[in-house]
């Protein structure tokens, strides 16, 4: 994060900048660290196993059918199919089932100044027609943790499962091994986006709220770089379906900043920046399927 310091600032001030920014950035860093952790903990914990193993028994099948072994081919379907059955047993079953998941993080790191003078040479290669130099540039303005996850749909792979079953028993091996191609195919793969400068910005405030009695600079300073993150995402595009605006988020920073600088007495007022951020960042991530 870059700083502008004025020459006239005294060399004292200047290393407690310096120290500070270290400490902001340490903030930032661990946010992401906290979100990118809860994220695969989260995903992990939710992967179904008798789902995973369905899956790795079709697929085995598959080299059963290639090895134009009927017996052990009707054996792993049956154990592929009882796998599922378990579940569809229970109350609430849910249509998808996690067999896989994975995390990524990408960071922008620059200034929403930046972001703005890029977004501008996106705009003038498109107007230029150069649309895949500005695809290219466009790809880079992304701040986010991404969550992959691969899903069993329970609705309808038990029954291609069941399926091929009946056709392996009919000695119809090539249209067995059609139904659990397709069956592999229907996997359904969710991906949920979740904006790191609201993470970032959440975690500043948090700190800002903490610190608000006894470092009134240090928490003012959060404040201004929340407000810097909010800024980043709301150029980045990472909009909410929540009645909470930018805006709305800013008029709040700005409330509790007015307030720490009087009497200091900012409590309510934090705890309802925090509660309109929380409810903006969670209609901010973003779930698509494919």
């Amino acid at each position: 994060m870059q700083k502008k310091i004025l020459g006239s600032i005294l060399a004292a001030s200047l290393l407690f900048s310096t120290a500070y920014a270290a400490n902001s950035k340490t903030i930032s860093k661990d946010a992401i660290k906290v979100a990118k952790h809860d994220a695969k903990s989260n995903s992990q914990s939710h992967i179904v196993k008798e789902a995973v193993d369905a899956v790795m028994l079709t697929q085995q099948v598959l080299i059963d059918i290639a090895h134009k072994n009927k017996k052990t081919a009707i054996k792993d379907i049956e154990k592929a199919i009882g796998k599922l059955e378990v579940i569809l047993a229970k109350k609430d079953a849910p249509l998808m089932l996690p067999i896989d998941a994975s995390i990524t993080a990408t960071e922008f790191t620059a200034d929403s100044s930046t972001i703005k003078s890029g977004l501008k040479e996106v705009m003038k290669l498109l107007r230029d027609h150069k649309v895949q130099e500005a695809r290219e540039l466009l790809n880079t303005f992304q701040s986010e943790i991404d969550i992959t996850t691969v899903n069993l749909p329970l609705a309808s792979y038990p029954k291609a499962l069941k399926l091929a079953a009946s056709y392996l028993h009919e000695n119809k091996m090539k249209e067995a091994k059609d139904v659990l191609e397709m069956a592999l195919n229907t996997l359904v793969t969710t991906k949920v986006v979740i904006p790191i400068p609201l993470v970032t910005a959440e975690a500043l405030i948090h700190d800002a709220q903490k610190i608000a009695k006894k470092d009134k600079k240090q928490a003012l300073k959060h404040l201004e770089l929340a407000k810097e993150e909010l800024k980043k995402a709301e150029l980045l595009g990472y909009t909410s379906q929540s009645d909470v605006t930018y805006k709305t988020l800013e008029r709040a920073i700005n409330k509790v900043e007015k307030e720490i600088k009087g009497k200091n007495k900012a409590e309510k007022l934090f705890e309802d920046l925090l509660n309109k951020l929380k409810s903006f960042k969670e209609k901010a991530t973003k779930t698509s399927s494919k």
